[in-house]
């Protein structure tokens, strides 16, 4: 909760010349400050997003601050469709992807809102839409591990220190309920990400062996927009606001995690502020959890 001041800085990472990158959620926030320091780095960036305009806005803003240009890619993590279109749209581009930085999320909506196919929007956002995102993806990754410098690629999964606040995983309120609209936003999103970190640990052992690095972060307590999120605990955090590193600072982690030499190393970890690696919550690591919402996944994205 309160890091330690930082050992490393964007200043020391590498020249990623060469190298294909996405980052879900790409035009604001960390994600904005994620892909504006890949792009100083020389790094192919697609910045994933759903509003066009928004976007365009974004990588015209980047392209005068780093003189590289940055990809648009449309993607609605909500619309299990639109990611699957996502996916074959990148796929008809490129033939090589070497890291997939899953960053975007939906933070405290009503609960009265879902997911196109009625999944609650933060566990429909953050989790299935981007399981399915990077299950499609994944032939992509493992055929660039043949060519990649270090013989990997990475995916690097935000979650949250917010997981912490949760038992566990309550599989009747992944789609709307009445058990899940008893729940309030703050829990959904807390559960959301503590399942984050489980896809994270379950790709790593599905594919680690094949040099697929997995890790997930919690990216630091930072700034919040009261505007975007206008439900208590954000207000209450904003009190905090002049205190709270920004942006910048939260992308930090991801950065080191997706592109040091370091990060090669860092499948099945959990990384915490800023670039260390730390220990997530004990229940995120059970392998019969991570198989089980795996197999719950895999059957919510078979027919699409």
């Amino acid at each position: 909760m309160l890091p330690p001041p930082p050992k490393w800085s964007t200043d020391q990472m590498p020249d990623l010349t060469g190298k294909v990158m996405i980052v879900t959620g790409g035009n604001a926030g960390i994600g904005r400050e994620n892909v504006k320091a890949l792009l100083e780095h020389g790094a192919k960036v697609y910045m994933a997003g759903r509003n066009v305009v928004k976007c365009a806005a974004v990588i015209e803003e980047l392209k005068e601050e780093t003189g590289h240009e940055a990809i648009f890619l449309k993607l609605d993590l909500a619309d299990l469709a639109a990611v699957k279109a996502a996916a074959e749209e990148f796929l008809s581009k490129e033939t090589q992807l070497h890291v997939l930085f899953n960053n975007a999320a939906s933070q405290y909506p009503p609960v009265e809102v879902v997911t196109e196919q009625g999944y609650d929007m933060q566990f429909g956002t953050n989790v299935i839409g981007h399981f399915y995102f990077t299950k499609i993806l994944l032939p992509i990754l493992l055929e660039t591990t043949k060519t990649s410098p270090d013989g990997k690629a990475r995916v690097v999964h935000v979650a949250s220190v917010g997981h912490e606040f949760v038992s566990g995983l309550r599989f009747d309120t992944f789609k709307d309920s009445p058990q899940r609209r008893k729940m309030h936003p703050t829990t959904l999103y807390f559960q959301s990400k503590f399942a984050n970190i489980v896809v994270s640990n379950e790709f790593h052992r599905r594919y680690a062996d094949q040099r697929l690095v997995s890790m997930s972060l919690h990216p630091g307590n930072l700034k919040m927009d009261t505007e975007r999120h206008p439900s208590l605990g954000p207000r209450l955090i904003s009190l905090l606001n002049p205190t709270l590193p920004d942006s910048k600072m939260g992308a930090l982690t991801q950065l080191w995690a997706g592109t040091t030499p370091e990060g090669a190393d860092l499948s099945g970890k959990y990384c915490i502020p800023w670039a260390r690696v730390g220990e997530a919550k004990k229940g995120t690591g059970d392998p019969d959890v991570g198989r089980k919402l795996w197999e719950w996944l895999e059957e919510q994205v078979k027919d699409i």
